[in-house]
């Protein structure tokens, strides 16, 4: 098969869909790449590099989508990108259309197939190629939540360690699945005081062994939610409902009693967002401040490391990937955890989340929702 891997254009984003290691197992596969110039610069991969793992380098992205079945990218499709996808093609990457009609009515227009990285699932019901940037992004979002407190940046001045004698900032992480995991070891592993709260008895009672009492947890209600987002200095949003908009946690009233100076973490944002108050923002201009409290919604957090984000996204998209160029999309048939990750297919959404979520019609063409 003819394999694509555009220069992403979303901005801020520096992450490839396929490095060099990675192109190479496509080749020994007997399939032929398509890299477009420039694609792997902002991750740290020349042209020269992919050329030696036996990739051939576009001119341009118009070239790539011309000559490529497979299409495999990082983020979203962009609206000129959606523009050139055919039925001919198979496109592999992010999607999140739950939160986005005009993508999904761009991808339905397109008659492509659609299969987004973070519905394929696992046998036990995880989602493997949506956790590698969780992990990242949940890091990421510790970090960022320290530099934006600073006063500097519009927060309250406080040091998310505090310093012998001085207390340590108190971190609310909304959500205990792998973001709020991540963001938790990393909070913890500063010194933070951190409560994760979370609906899961038996993910909580995994936090506590893991974590041997060093953070709270709190089961997820609503007088749990409003109690901890109040007493909070950072509050990480980190729910996550595969292939469904985030539910809304904080609401906008929330904001006037929260502590002035406080910063909102928004991990979900791809989703739509869980705090009322989020809209996308980018690396370059990150954050926003309503009622005194600012907000972080990045909706990209693990471009901010594109090197360590495109070599793990790489590591696990690669069997699903090989799969669909060897197979095509005989391999969905095949296998009902890659076929979960079908969002859209000749006009249809294929995935019943998104269709719910947008209010449209619900086909699927493999059966992957019967089992």
């Amino acid at each position: 098969m003819r394999v694509g891997v555009p220069r992403e254009i979303k901005a801020d984003e520096y992450r490839v869909g396929l490095t060099p290691t990675a192109v190479r197992e496509y080749v020994v596969h007997g399939h032929q790449v398509l890299v477009e110039t420039g694609a792997g610069q902002g991750a740290g991969y020349a042209d020269e590099a992919y050329v030696r793992a036996g990739a051939k380098i576009a001119p341009d992205a118009e070239a790539v989508f011309a000559g490529s079945q497979l299409i495999i990218k990082v983020k979203e499709p962009q609206a000129l990108e959606w523009a050139r996808l055919t039925p001919e093609h198979i496109l592999f990457t992010y999607l999140h259309l739950a939160p986005d009609p005009a993508q999904t009515e761009g991808l339905l227009a397109s008659g492509a197939a659609a299969i987004a990285y973070e519905t394929v699932t696992d046998a036990n019901g995880g989602l493997p190629l949506l956790a590698p940037m969780s992990e990242v992004a949940g890091r990421i979002a510790v970090f960022s939540a320290g530099e934006t407190l600073l006063k500097h940046n519009g927060g309250m001045g406080l040091l998310l360690s505090g310093v012998p004698g001085v207390p340590p900032a108190r971190i609310c992480v909304l959500g205990g699945g792998v973001v709020g995991m991540n963001a938790a070891r990393m909070a913890a592993g500063l010194g933070a005081e951190v409560v994760v709260v979370e609906r899961s008895i038996p993910r909580m009672r995994v936090l506590d062994d893991m974590f041997l009492g060093r953070i709270l947890t709190r089961y997820s209600t609503l007088d749990a939610v409003e109690e901890e987002v109040l007493k909070a200095d950072v509050v990480i949003g980190a729910v996550l409902t595969a292939g469904a908009a985030a539910p809304t946690l904080v609401r906008r009233e929330h904001l006037s009693r929260m502590k002035p100076g406080s910063v909102l973490v928004d991990v979900s944002i791809d989703q739509g967002g869980c705090f009322e108050t989020s809209k996308p923002t980018t690396h370059v201009h990150p954050t926003y401040t309503i009622d005194g409290v600012v907000h972080y919604c990045v909706a990209n957090m693990p471009g901010a490391a594109p090197r360590t984000s495109s070599e793990a996204l790489g590591h696990a998209t690669l069997p699903f990937g090989l799969a669909l160029a060897d197979k095509g999309l005989d391999a969905l048939a095949a296998n009902k955890h890659l076929a979960k990750g079908l969002n859209v297919l000749k006009g249809q959404i294929t995935h019943p989340a998104v269709a719910q979520a947008l209010g449209k019609p619900f086909s699927d063409p493999y059966g992957a929702w019967a089992t």
